[in-house]
């Protein structure tokens, strides 16, 4: 099964409707831990967001089984997103969840459950319970969802949500998810949401003759997507587009054989040369939105990352994450090559054609941004140059560059950082 790839555009009109609903819900914030939970009617004072939310960040992306789109618009995100972050619960973002977790993004969530195709009586295992949205999400569609979570806060939290919102299909447990749930298997799928570097081998036994695991893998901030087929006990694999977790918590991620150096931060596929699995996507680079391999005439080999967009405020990126060691580098060296044809900055401060890193601490909290170049108008190849601040509490770093939020095109191509001790 192959994942959509076409996007859809939407009209300003349908821009506007989205941030109304987003203000809308924004006004609407409490002031306990979470609300008093209750499971979605459709009628509620959350539904106006989160039908924006289906049609503007799920269905305009690809997503289009209609029984993932029903579950998106039903399950009521704001009730597993921490009152502070409420107002961000149906914006297309992962959120911090606690204990070092995030819920992840709805379109990731929408994506990973389309991709398995869950039938009504599936029985699935999840790894990586946390907030217990994904579970939620797939309950809606299946007759039962097994999770596991290896954060005892967390699988506490989850286990008394989804029992409150009346998730009466879903078990959870806390345990080490790599394990599985032995006494429950076979599945019919699984969907692994945090990355290790290989294929647990106890989720393979536990996978039905025929059943789908959908998994993220690799270093630890470089992982694709992994849609695995049991065929006669053995597994048929196919890459999907590239992707990034948060770190797992426990044994697994310290047993890791390639891990960070988060004192050289490199950028990886700075030349966009790299497409492996030959899916017109560049590799090491996640969250791609309106962006193409492109090799009419690039400065560095024989291909650049072309960003195109039409529709003032639509999101046109690449997004790479790095560790970085905030105590150690001070500042980063900057270096990227850009070309570009009538491009317009769009209506919101940050729609404009740029290169940003945004920088977090070791809770996963933004502590900071800087700006490297940003664009406009219409020039053939240029370089550009920029030394950026790296906050002394920096753990982690996100490189977005595209052309964001502005209209025209934009072709990038060898982009490259130095570290600067401090």
């Amino acid at each position: 099964m192959n994942p959509m790839h076409q996007r859809r555009r939407m009209n300003a009109a349908g821009r506007h409707n989205l941030w109304l609903a987003i203000a809308v819900v924004m006004a609407m914030c409490g002031t306990s831990a979470f609300a008093q939970p209750r499971r979605s009617s459709g009628n509620d004072r959350y539904a106006a967001a989160r039908d924006a939310m289906v049609r503007f960040v799920i269905e305009a992306e690809g997503i289009d089984n209609q029984a993932v789109v029903n579950a998106m618009r039903t399950v009521p995100r704001h009730e597993f997103v921490i009152a502070s972050l409420r107002h961000r619960a149906y914006t297309d973002c992962s959120l911090a969840i606690g204990s070092k977790q995030t819920i992840s993004a709805p379109y990731i969530v929408a994506y990973m459950t389309q991709t398995i195709d869950p039938q009504p009586d599936d029985r699935v295992l999840e790894i990586g319970t946390g907030s217990g949205y994904q579970a939620a999400v797939l309950a809606e569609i299946v007759k039962e969802v097994y999770s596991v979570e290896i954060v005892p806060a967390l699988a506490k939290s989850a286990k008394k949500r989804l029992e409150e919102l009346g998730y009466n299909n879903v078990f959870v447990r806390e345990g080490d998810g790599f394990q599985g749930w032995k006494e429950h298997a076979p599945f019919d799928k699984i969907i692994v949401t945090c990355s290790p570097e290989n294929i647990p081998e106890p989720l393979i036994e536990q996978l039905k003759d025929g059943g789908l695991m959908m998994i993220p893998i690799g270093e630890r901030y470089q992982q694709s997507f992994y849609l695995l087929k049991k065929v006669d006990g053995k597994l048929e694999r196919e890459r999907l587009v590239s992707t990034l977790f948060v770190p797992m918590t426990g044994e697994s991620e310290e047993r890791r054989r390639v891990k960070p150096d988060p004192q050289h931060p490199v950028i990886v596929n700075g030349s966009f040369e790299l497409d492996s699995n030959d899916d017109d996507r560049v590799d090491g680079w996640h969250y791609q939105r309106h962006v193409t391999m492109n090799s009419e005439d690039p400065i560095d080999g024989s291909r650049c990352l072309r960003f195109e967009n039409a529709t003032p405020g639509e999101l046109s990126q690449a997004l790479q994450g790095s560790a970085i060691d905030g105590r150690a580098i001070g500042a980063l060296d900057c270096a990227v090559w850009a070309r570009l044809r009538d491009v317009v900055p769009g209506p919101g401060n940050s729609d404009q054609a740029a290169v940003v890193v945004h920088f977090y601490d070791v809770i996963r909290r933004e502590v900071g941004d800087a700006l490297v170049v940003t664009w406009r108008g219409t020039e053939n190849w240029q370089e550009a140059r920029s030394r950026i601040l790296v906050p002394p509490d920096a753990k982690e770093m996100v490189i977005r560059v595209g052309l964001n939020g502005a209209t025209g095109t934009l072709d990038v191509d060898d982009l490259r950082i130095a570290p600067v001790a401090r």
